[in-house]
């Protein structure tokens, strides 16, 4: 009778221990233009990668833009020092500066120091130009540097312009597509072959069945950009993929399995159904 117990106790622990980590281990974190909000680190700066790198954590998201030469720079702003990136070739760029000292960044040595730290997943933001015709240029000339490089595996690509992700799905039918801009229905965009959703929080606050609706369909789940431990800890709860957030050491916290304490010994067994 006390090895049955002993046993049973055993089983109960490791099925709250597997439920625990089942839980949390469906969220995971993404930095926001990097891990910036550190000393000497710059959004989208190659600094900032390095310290997501250094986190341990999913993938470090981060924007990019090309210039009128096919030149791909990466920033979030589409303005620098007074000059619009899309309308101006890349020598007119080349020699400005991140807040932290570094040159802005070519997509190219982003993606380099990127294979430096492979478990670290590139989430490639490709902003939206001012034209259908330099959108599906800037598409192609990403696809040809991923290539190149043989990243395919570990570049996800997001955007805001619908065209642009069906434009990196029509050129690599297997790549990680996801759209940003919350007004499509999970259905909607895997009729199109887009396999996920990355919406501001306030969008799956007010339409929780999209999130179950993204899983029947198997596509992933994100939010953004998620600062405060309550809105983690609730998209956490409400069985998001990841959270992009702009402070991952705090989501990378907020988001491990809590140790569960062992049943103390002699404890009362749950009431078991009569046969």
């Amino acid at each position: 009778m006390f090895y049955n117990i002993r046993n049973r106790d055993l089983i109960l622990l490791i099925v709250s221990v597997l439920s625990l980590s089942n839980l949390h281990a469906q969220t995971k974190v993404i930095a926001h233009r990097g891990y910036w909000n550190c000393e000497g680190s710059a959004q989208n700066s190659i600094t900032s990668l390095q310290k997501a790198q250094e986190l341990n954590i999913y993938g470090s998201e981060f924007d990019v833009w090309m210039t009128t030469d096919g030149v791909l720079v990466i920033n979030h702003d589409g303005v620098i020092d007074g000059l619009k990136i899309e309308d101006v070739d890349y020598a007119q760029l080349k020699e400005k500066l991140l807040k932290n000292g570094e040159k802005l960044p070519l997509l190219e040595e982003y993606l380099l120091q990127g294979k430096k730290e492979r478990k670290t997943r590139l989430i490639l933001e490709l902003k939206p130009h001012n034209s259908k015709e330099k959108e599906e240029r800037a598409v192609a000339a990403v696809v040809k540097l991923v290539d190149k490089h043989n990243m395919r595996r570990q570049i996800e690509y997001i955007s805001f312009r619908l065209g642009i992700c069906k434009e990196f799905v029509r050129l690599d039918r297997k790549a990680k597509v996801a759209y940003l801009n919350g007004d499509l229905a999970p259905k909607e965009l895997k009729a199109i072959h887009i396999n996920g959703i990355d919406y501001h929080y306030t969008v799956l606050q007010k339409n929780r069945a999209w999130v179950d609706e993204a899983r029947k369909l198997k596509m992933t789940v994100n939010v953004w950009t998620v600062n405060s431990k309550e809105i983690m800890q609730e998209m956490m709860a409400a069985g998001v993929d990841f959270i992009t957030t702009d402070d991952p050491v705090l989501c990378k916290e907020t988001l491990r399995p809590k140790p569960v304490a062992p049943p103390r010994s002699g404890s009362p067994l749950p009431a078991q159904p009569a046969r």
